[in-house]
């Protein structure tokens, strides 16, 4: 899962991020409202956290131009302004929820998780693709009801494959949504994690089929 977060306030921007980062979640960090479109036109996200109070292109703006050119990227809005007419306002403006500073992590990756949920059409916390499950709470792998083993490499590029279930996803789009910038990662690894986890995936009932010069599809057989 990789996120945009646009927040200017440098202390807030930096922990969230980190804490994210801990929990798995790839996070790129803006502090600017001029720099979400073109932000989003380099790399695909999950979803955006978005600050109201943004210098360059304030994030009430920002949301408004996003929805009018129909980008439909699930947007979580933060601000410190906690009033019924702010939530309301922001809500038609076509933002998917909101919370208000200060709050508690784990009730902000509860409302991403969900909104990352809804935009794939399922209200229910898991991802699935025949007999392979995601519990996107404990984040464990199931198959056949069962946990499957994996390494943390195996696990956040199957992870990337079952969030987008049935779709062609892109070596680089793995790493994009898969791991850090920071981390040591070359588009070449992906093939070989890939081999490891067709193996244990072998017989299973859902495969990783190759699609030449799209990537790579997770399906059920």
């Amino acid at each position: 899962m990789r996120i945009l977060f646009a927040e200017d306030n440098r202390d807030l921007g930096e922990w969230l991020s980190r804490a994210l980062n801990e929990l798995g979640i790839a996070v790129d960090w803006i502090d600017d409202g001029r720099l979400i479109e073109t932000s989003l036109a380099a790399r695909s996200y999950d979803a955006l956290i978005l600050d109201l109070g943004l210098p360059g292109i304030d994030g009430r703006t920002a949301l408004l131009k996003l929805r009018a050119a129909d980008q439909r990227l699930p947007v979580l809005v933060l601000t410190a302004r906690d009033s019924l007419n702010e939530r309301v306002a922001t809500l038609h403006e076509g933002a998917d929820d909101f919370l208000v500073k200060p709050f508690a992590l784990s009730e902000l990756e509860a409302r991403l998780t969900a909104l990352i949920r809804r935009a794939r059409g399922s209200e229910h916390p898991r991802l699935a693709c025949g007999p392979l499950a995601l519990d996107t709470v404990t984040r464990q792998f199931t198959l056949a009801q069962q946990p499957l083993p994996l390494s943390k490499r195996e696990h956040a590029v199957l992870a990337s494959l079952i969030t987008r279930s049935g779709e062609p996803v892109s070596k680089q789009d793995i790493l994009s949504r898969a791991f850090q910038d920071g981390d040591d990662v070359q588009p070449e690894i992906i093939e070989v994690i890939v081999h490891r986890l067709r193996k244990k995936l072998e017989h299973s009932g859902v495969r990783i089929q190759t699609l030449r010069g799209l990537g790579y599809a997770l399906e059920a057989v």
